[in-house]
C-alpha cells in the first residue's frame, strides 16, 4: 500500500468519524418517502447505509409511538372489474365482474356508507399474525389461513377525487388498524362489482405529511436530516409508568392485534 493510499484511507475514516459524531448528536424524528415497490425493510436498509448504518436517532427511537399518534391519510388509485387475492396489484386476479353500471353519482353515494365508525375485516395478506407468524407469510408458504373477524375502525373522511372507469382515485383519512385495501374491496362489492388497489400512497401519519416533511432518497443527507428533525417531548411520568406496565405484562397471541393497517409495502 502506498503512502498516498494510506493517506486517502485515513482522510476517509476521519470524515466518516466526523459524520458519525454529528449524527449521534441528533435527537428527534424525521419522515422519509417510501416509493412503491421496495418494502419498508428494504428502505430502512438503504437508509442505514446512507447514515453510516445508524438509523435510530437519540430519544426519537423511544418516542415514535407518541409522535406518530393521530390519524392517517391515504390516496388510493383503484381499478374496477378485477379482484385479486391480495386486494392490490401485486396479487393474482381471482375474479372479474362488469362495472359498466357504476356511475360517479352512485360511487359517491356509496362512499357515505363507509364513513364514520364501521366494521372491517382485515385482508388475509396482512401483517396480522397467526401462531406468531404473519398471515401473509403463511399464505405464501401455501398454508391455509382463516380471515380474522370484523373489527371496529374509524374513517374520518372519504372523498372521490377522480372517476374514469375502470380507474378511480379516493382520499381517505382514518384511524389506526384500517386497511384501504379492504375498503376498496368492500366498496366495489357494495356496488355489485369487484376491484383492487393499483397504487396506494400514505400522505399523512400523525404530525408528518408527505408534502411537507417526507425526505426523498436524494435528500438522505446529514444536512437535510438535521433540518427535518422534529424534536421529541420528554417522556412524562405517565408514559414511563405505562412502559413499565407493558414490560411486566406481555400480551398473549389472542390479546395482540398485530399490524396497523396498510403499510405501502
Amino acid at each position: 500500500m502506498t503512502s498516498s493510499s494510506r493517506a486517502a484511507i485515513a482522510i476517509s475514516m476521519a470524515v466518516q468519524n466526523s459524520s458519525l459524531s454529528k449524527l449521534q448528536s441528533f435527537n428527534g424524528i424525521f419522515a422519509i418517502y417510501k416509493k412503491q415497490g421496495p418494502t419498508s425493510a428494504d428502505v430502512l436498509n438503504t437508509l442505514k447505509k446512507a447514515l453510516l448504518k445508524v438509523v435510530g436517532i437519540g430519544e426519537g427511537t423511544k418516542m415514535l409511538t407518541t409522535m406518530l399518534a393521530g390519524s392517517k391519510k391515504y390516496r388510493a388509485i383503484g381499478e374496477l372489474g378485477k379482484a385479486t387475492d391480495s386486494l392490490d396489484v401485486t396479487g393474482n386476479v381471482i375474479e372479474e365482474k362488469s362495472y359498466d353500471h357504476i356511475t360517479k353519482e352512485a360511487f359517491e353515494e356509496k362512499l357515505k356508507q363507509f364513513t364514520g365508525e364501521i366494521m372491517q375485516v382485515p385482508p388475509l395478506y396482512s401483517a396480522l399474525k397467526k401462531d406468531g407468524k404473519r398471515m401473509s407469510v403463511l399464505l405464501k408458504q401455501g398454508q391455509e389461513v382463516e380471515a380474522k373477524p370484523a373489527r371496529p375502525v374509524t374513517v374520518y373522511s372519504l372523498s372521490l377525487q377522480d372517476f374514469s372507469p375502470p380507474y378511480f382515485t379516493i382520499d381517505v383519512e382514518c384511524g389506526g388498524g384500517f386497511y384501504v385495501r379492504s375498503l376498496v374491496d368492500d366498496l366495489a362489492k357494495a356496488l355489485s362489482s369487484c376491484a383492487h388497489i393499483k397504487e396506494l400512497t400514505r400522505t399523512k401519519q400523525g404530525q408528518f405529511t408527505l408534502e411537507e416533511h417526507a425526505l426523498k432518497e436524494d435528500r438522505w443527507t446529514l444536512t437535510d436530516i438535521s433540518q427535518a428533525l422534529q424534536p421529541c417531548p420528554k417522556p412524562s411520568g405517565q408514559h414511563k409508568n405505562a412502559k413499565k406496565a407493558k414490560s411486566r405484562h406481555m400480551p398473549t397471541p389472542s390479546e395482540s392485534k398485530g399490524g396497523d393497517g396498510d403499510t405501502n409495502d
